[in-house]
C-alpha cells in the first residue's frame, strides 16, 4: 500500500512511515506541489496511491468523481507531524483493511471508524 500525502501535511511523514508504507510520496515529491485537488486525485488514481489529507475537499471529489482512489481524511486539529505519524502507525491494521476492502463505499462515516475501533485516528475513510 502506497500513501500520497497531501500538501497540508508535512513531507516528513513519508520518511516517518516508510517502514510501514514503503514507496509512499508527498505531493511535492511527485511534482504536484501546486496542483489542484483534482489533479492530485487523478494522479493517485492512475498510480494506485491512497491519499492522506486534512482537506475535506477530497470528500466532495468522492461524490463527483466516483470510488477510486481511496482517501484517508485526517480530522484532527493542530498537531505535530510526529503525532500524525503515531496515529497512523497505531491504526496500521485498520488502514490496510480499508485499503484491501474492494467493496468499501466512496465515503465512510465516523461510525465506520468506530466499528474499526479507531476513535484515536479521528479520520474518515473515503
Amino acid at each position: 500500500m502506497r500513501l500520497l500525502f497531501d500538501q497540508n501535511l508535512s513531507h516528513r511523514l513519508k520518511d516517518l512511515l516508510n517502514d510501514l508504507f514503503p514507496d509512499s510520496l508527498h505531493v511535492r515529491d511527485a511534482g504536484l506541489g501546486s496542483s489542484t485537488d483534482l489533479e492530485i486525485w487523478e494522479y493517485a488514481k492512475a498510480h494506485c496511491f491512497t491519499i492522506v489529507s486534512k482537506d475535506s475537499d477530497f470528500r466532495q471529489l468522492s461524490f463527483t468523481h466516483g470510488h477510486a482512489p481511496k482517501v484517508i481524511w485526517l480530522r484532527r486539529g493542530n498537531c505535530t507531524t510526529t503525532q500524525i505519524a503515531s496515529t497512523v502507525r497505531k491504526s496500521y491494521e485498520a488502514v490496510l483493511a480499508f485499503n484491501d476492502d474492494r467493496k468499501a463505499p466512496s465515503w465512510h462515516s465516523t461510525e465506520y471508524i468506530d466499528n474499526l475501533a479507531l476513535p484515536q485516528l479521528q479520520a474518515s475513510f473515503i
